[in-house]
């Protein structure tokens, strides 16, 4: 390992990589040496698996924190939802950085607004929390598995519309040649559905749109649910119509929007990198948050959500654990002190599971056992 670089493990895609430039640029300013390492991890290879399939030890996780304790790189960036609540006793999270919008958004061709779908729209994800929380308050819509990097989530929801629209001008430009003719000799000018020739609109198309253009479309979305955050890290914020949706009702997944460093705890520059990367109401806050979830235990079994926003000397935190099917629900909130922030988190816990939070898990970790016995 070359003297004095700091080397930082990362998965592939395009969201990790900037996530991880991101953490780079902020340690170069504090005089840090940086090189990142790319690492294929197990929720890379098995593309066609739905996260919570994948193992409750971090499908996008493990690998990269196998290479920073052999020592084969010093540090590993994560998305903070995606780590599993327990991790081996020699690795801790040296920083967490400021936190990006921890809510949902729902993406729509037409921007079209969540209470506004029509009854049967097909909404595209691949969380168990976010289809409850969707079936919780819509069980009128049908929802339906979404995997994918950012990007490839996108294009699948944009490519029903946008390859309609461009067999529509094709045929409409084809209309246009064949009775041009016949209406120059009357006099008459043809009359098209379109204001902008084809080539005027595959033009003005984003990058995104054109590779839209060219998948092959297996299941139609009407919407589909993301993370805000990944959307703005992913450079696509303003490129899409989205409806923000509340995190008091559509309860974030925990540290969900924020990014987390694991280092070894004997690492030379350990108290150097978190003094450099470190916003301490994230730390707040998603400690709060994953406290809750290790308490309930629930990991990436049960549909849960937990939302801890720091208010003066009290972190407010919301939860709601529901059936996989959305028909049940523990919810609660509460403020919890800042000076005993996880102490009072895990009480917070205690107090879920005993209003039934527990069984709710209980009852997810069943069918999804049943469903592996299935297969």
């Amino acid at each position: 390992m070359k003297r004095g670089t700091l080397r930082l493990a990362t998965r592939g895609s395009d969201l990790a990589l900037r996530q991880t430039a991101s953490v780079r640029d902020t340690l170069a300013d504090r005089r840090f040496d940086v090189e990142l390492v790319e690492v294929e991890t197990r929720g890379d290879q098995i593309r066609d698996e739905l996260l919570h399939r994948l193992g409750k030890t971090g499908a996008f996780v493990r690998a990269l924190d196998e290479r920073v304790l052999d020592e084969e790189v010093d540090a590993a960036v994560h998305s903070m939802k995606d780590m599993p609540t327990e991790h081996p006793r020699d690795l801790v999270v040296a920083g967490v950085p400021e936190r990006a919008p921890a809510n949902d958004v729902l993406l729509t061709p037409d921007g079209t607004a969540f209470e506004n779908l029509p009854a049967g729209s097909v909404v595209g994800t691949s969380s168990l929390r976010r289809k409850a929380q969707i079936l919780s308050a819509r069980p009128d819509l049908e929802v339906e598995p979404l995997r994918g990097n950012v990007d490839t989530r996108v294009e699948k929801l944009l490519a029903p519309t946008l390859q309609r629209e461009h067999e529509a001008r094709i045929d409409d430009d084809s209309d246009k040649k064949a009775n041009s003719a016949e209406a120059s000799a009357s006099g008459e000018e043809y009359e098209t559905d379109f204001d902008r020739t084809i080539e005027e609109w595959f033009d003005d198309l984003s990058e995104i749109e054109r590779r839209s253009l060219e998948r092959d479309v297996e299941t139609e979305y009407d919407a589909i649910v993301l993370a805000e955050a990944g959307l703005k890290r992913s450079g696509l914020l303003h490129r899409v119509e989205y409806d923000r949706l509340p995190p008091t009702e559509f309860v974030p997944a925990p540290g969900q929007g924020a990014i987390a460093v694991t280092a070894r705890r004997d690492h030379e520059n350990l108290d150097r990198i978190q003094d450099a990367l470190d916003d301490p109401r994230t730390r707040v806050t998603t400690t709060v948050e994953r406290t809750v979830l290790a308490e309930l235990g629930g990991g990436c079994i049960a549909p849960i959500g937990v939302h801890a926003k720091l208010q003066g000397e009290h972190v407010h935190v919301t939860a709601r654990v529901l059936s996989t099917d959305g028909e049940e629900e523990v919810s609660d909130s509460r403020n919890l002190p800042v000076h005993n922030h996880a102490n009072a988190a895990a009480e917070f816990a205690e107090s879920l599971a005993s209003q039934g939070a527990a069984d709710l898990i209980s009852e997810a970790r069943d069918d999804a056992r049943d469903e592996e016995d299935e297969k």
